[in-house]
């Protein structure tokens, strides 16, 4: 009788214990950890380290485990503008990823440079709808499946369209401007669907028993025809959407595919913030968390960065001004990125910069090009880079008032969401009635056409004086909006270049500090939501 209870009781602890541990990993399940939107961030959060040692960890725990990222991983810091993206690369390999894809930004230094990178990488880069227009071919390998625990997983790479405008458009195009690298990109997004629809058949085919698609292609902010959720409702056949580019961060979030199944979506935030954990059980259900609280680290990893990171030491500690307040680009409230759907001293600060340092009427900085905070103190040129990580060459050009009407209108039309080509202001003030829907038309590949009704941009002024849309104005920013039509800003490409190449954004705001600031920022720029020169009314 005894040994009855003894048993029961037993078999009841083991119970309660089981049920208490609903997320509890076991053997034969297969860990799919998963990254996004790093952004140079090797340290960040979580960091490199912690990642790399987490990872085996579960391996010699017994645990079958696959490391994948959705993209834009080398660029965003000193780390990788300095070294066009290589010392990120090889940190990469030494973390030993093992499927990756290109998102917007692995194509900012250029396709050549991009070539490049995506042969040093040890698990390569893949994508199935990035193609070479001239040959109809995939330059990358659009999928791969990998067998592990007994079972066959399939990987594929979808790139964002919206690359062709995030990205620098001209390194998509030949000299003559004609676009030589897609994205099967159209007005309605069936090219997207029927390419991705393609591949998932093909790899189901080839004997994948379950299919994820890795994805750049995000939800609040992008266009929503090659948003995840359009991906998901337009496709069949695949099981879970490992995503990135808008940073954002959740563990699960649910849409229903063509045949009325619930696929889950899931994405980490950026910088590292999280680490997605994703755990295909036994049965085939799948478990999605987020993992913060990592301790132990890689001590390889740790050195290979401290080695990278003091290549570029000289450069990088070159003290450039001070501040008595932090100079933002989100709210500190909540640290919510700000300056793609609203003013911040960050915004005004750096489109006063080009202003004076270009000597234009006024100055536009798009907010996607403004990453990170400048903190209150003395402040380096590594400060500038992080904030201003893109290494574009500022431009200046001649254009009408109606042309900048459409910049700022076209700056508006996602708001209250947010887009990179929300304009932050020098020399201007202006009003967003976001009561009225916009009406802005975009063309096949997200670009300008025109406002096809009211404007949700009104009581525009210039330097005081309100805006004449017949008269010309000489505009400063970088030449990735006014010249190369970046972010979809085509309606200045033929307005009148006065001025491209002669500095680079960075070094004209460490100008504009050093030479006009006295080095040292004033009180004007103190308040984190800027002088009041975008007014929205909601």
């Amino acid at each position: 009788m005894i040994s009855y209870v003894r048993r029961t009781l037993m078999l009841l602890l083991l119970l309660l214990f089981m049920l208490s541990m609903p997320c509890m990993v076991l053997a034969e399940d297969i860990v799919i950890l998963h990254t996004n939107d790093i952004h140079c961030g090797v340290l960040d959060n979580v960091g490199f380290p912690r990642l790399a040692q987490y990872k085996k960890d579960l391996k010699k725990a017994g645990y079958k485990v696959l490391l994948v990222d959705a993209g834009d991983c080398v660029q965003g810091a000193p780390i990788g503008k300095l070294s066009q993206g290589e010392s990120v690369v090889r940190i990469m390999n030494a973390v030993k990823y093992d499927f990756l894809i290109p998102g917007n930004h692995e194509f900012d230094y250029g396709m050549e440079q991009f070539f490049k990178l995506a042969k040093m990488q040890k698990s390569k880069y893949h994508s199935c709808n990035f193609i070479d227009l001239r040959t109809n071919k995939l330059p990358l390998f659009p999928y791969k499946i990998i067998k592990i625990g007994g079972k066959s997983l399939g990987f594929i790479g979808v790139t964002t369209p919206q690359t062709l405008n995030t990205s620098t458009p001209k390194f998509f195009q030949d000299e003559t401007g004609n676009f030589i690298y897609g994205f099967f990109e159209d007005e309605t997004g069936e090219k997207l669907y029927k390419q991705v629809q393609k591949t998932i058949d093909t790899v189901r085919k080839e004997g994948a028993e379950y299919v994820f698609i890795v994805g750049h292609l995000g939800m609040d902010g992008s266009i929503p025809r090659w948003a995840s959720p359009a991906i998901v409702r337009n496709t069949r056949g695949l099981d879970a959407l490992i995503d990135g580019h808008s940073h954002e961060k959740y563990a699960a979030r649910y849409e229903k595919n063509l045949d009325g199944k619930e696929i889950l979506i899931t994405q980490t935030g950026t910088k590292l913030q999280s680490i997605g954990k994703l755990v295909l059980k036994d049965d085939g259900s799948f478990v999605s968390t987020l993992e913060t609280d990592l301790t132990n680290s890689d001590k390889k990893v740790e050195k290979l960065i401290a080695k990278e990171n003091k290549k570029y030491e000289p450069i990088l500690n070159q003290p450039v001004g001070e501040t008595a307040f932090d100079i933002r680009s989100d709210n500190p409230a909540d640290n919510v990125r700000r300056v793609r759907n609203g003013e911040t001293n960050m915004g005004d600060f750096v489109a006063d910069a080009f202003k004076n340092v270009l000597d234009t009427d006024v100055a536009i900085v798009n907010g996607g090009s403004l990453r990170n905070n400048i903190k209150k103190g003395v402040f380096t040129y590594a400060s500038l880079l992080e904030a201003f990580p893109f290494g574009n060459m500022c431009a200046a050009v001649e254009c009408s008032g109606q042309t900048l009407l459409d910049a700022l209108e076209f700056g508006a039309s996602n708001y209250p969401e947010e887009r990179g080509n929300f304009m932050q202001v020098s020399g201007i003030t202006y009003t967003i009635d976001s009561r009225i829907p916009s009406s802005v038309k975009l063309d096949e590949k997200g670009n300008f056409v025109k406002v096809e009704g009211e404007y949700r941009v009104k009581d525009v002024m210039v330097n005081g004086k309100p805006l004449d849309l017949k008269a010309n104005y000489t505009v400063g920013g970088s030449n990735y909006v006014l010249k190369n039509g970046g972010d979809g800003n085509v309606m200045f490409k033929d307005c009148k270049l006065l001025q491209d190449g002669q500095i680079s954004d960075v070094d004209a705001i460490m100008e504009y500090v050093q030479n006009y600031l006295n080095a040292k920022i004033p009180a004007e720029y103190a308040a984190w939501d800027g002088q009041k020169r975008i007014t929205i009314i909601k």
